[in-house]
């Protein structure tokens, strides 16, 4: 589905992503893990044209999207849901998954995909009235996931969704990420949390100083020894 080749990334003079190549399988759980700082987000940003590239491609479904505005890139089936949510709060619950849907015309459709939301998250549905500012952390994690889900991607970015999270709302939410992928998503997971992502992924690649050092299936990677002591504070 997505085909990442040779990226490189200039902020200035930091070379923030230095020829970065992966795949995104349709129907898969792809995560890129990392530090503060390795790049991940960028790469998320270079996909959905948030950020230029200084060289490489991005291709989906073999047709280069990398020229195209980001509005154009939402309207092909690539969808981000950034790092810190990034909710409007001063709108409704229901205002912003109405945003999320910008660039639809299909009203029943989006009308169904609303229920379809709060069937998914039924705490939003409690909450549909109320200012997306006064919900608790975890229900505005919610509410940026299920906003980027009423534009009906083919593939869904999340962007460190665990991040800030108390560990029962995190284990909650990657439950949901499963459940969008089983119906049908597919899904590039940025995650600080390495086991956790891991854990879910068909497929992680590990990013360190803009380069892809290692790559392999989820739970490969979660039993090597290296990923270990780097992510997850075992083997030392």
């Amino acid at each position: 589905m997505l085909r990442i080749e040779d990226l490189s990334v200039h902020y200035g003079g930091i070379h923030a992503l230095q020829g970065v190549s992966f795949e995104v399988p349709e129907g898969k759980i792809v995560t890129l893990i990392g530090a503060n700082g390795a790049g991940k987000s960028t790469t998320l940003n270079s996909i959905v044209g948030l950020v230029k590239p200084s060289s490489g491609t991005i291709t989906l479904d073999g047709v280069p999207i990398g020229p195209l505005g980001t509005k154009d890139i939402v309207r092909k089936g690539v969808v981000l849901a950034p790092e810190g949510r990034r909710i409007f709060p001063n709108l409704t619950t229901e205002e912003n998954l109405a945003l999320g849907a910008f660039a639809r015309n299909d009203k029943d459709g989006v009308e169904a995909d609303k229920r379809k939301a709060y069937k998914l998250f039924p705490r939003l549905e409690e909450r549909q009235k109320q200012k997306a500012g006064t919900l608790s952390g975890g229900e505005q994690q919610m509410l940026a996931v299920a906003r980027a889900l009423m534009s009906r991607p083919k593939l869904l970015m999340m962007d460190e969704p665990s991040l800030g999270l108390a560990p029962l709302i995190v284990k909650m939410i990657f439950d949901i990420i499963r459940t969008i992928n089983a119906e049908g998503t597919t899904i590039l997971l940025v995650e600080q949390n390495a086991k956790a992502a891991l854990e879910i992924a068909d497929y992680g690649y590990v990013l360190e100083t803009g380069r892809i050092t290692l790559s392999g299936p989820g739970k490969e990677l979660l039993a090597d020894d290296r990923v270990q002591r780097a992510y997850l504070g075992e083997g030392i």
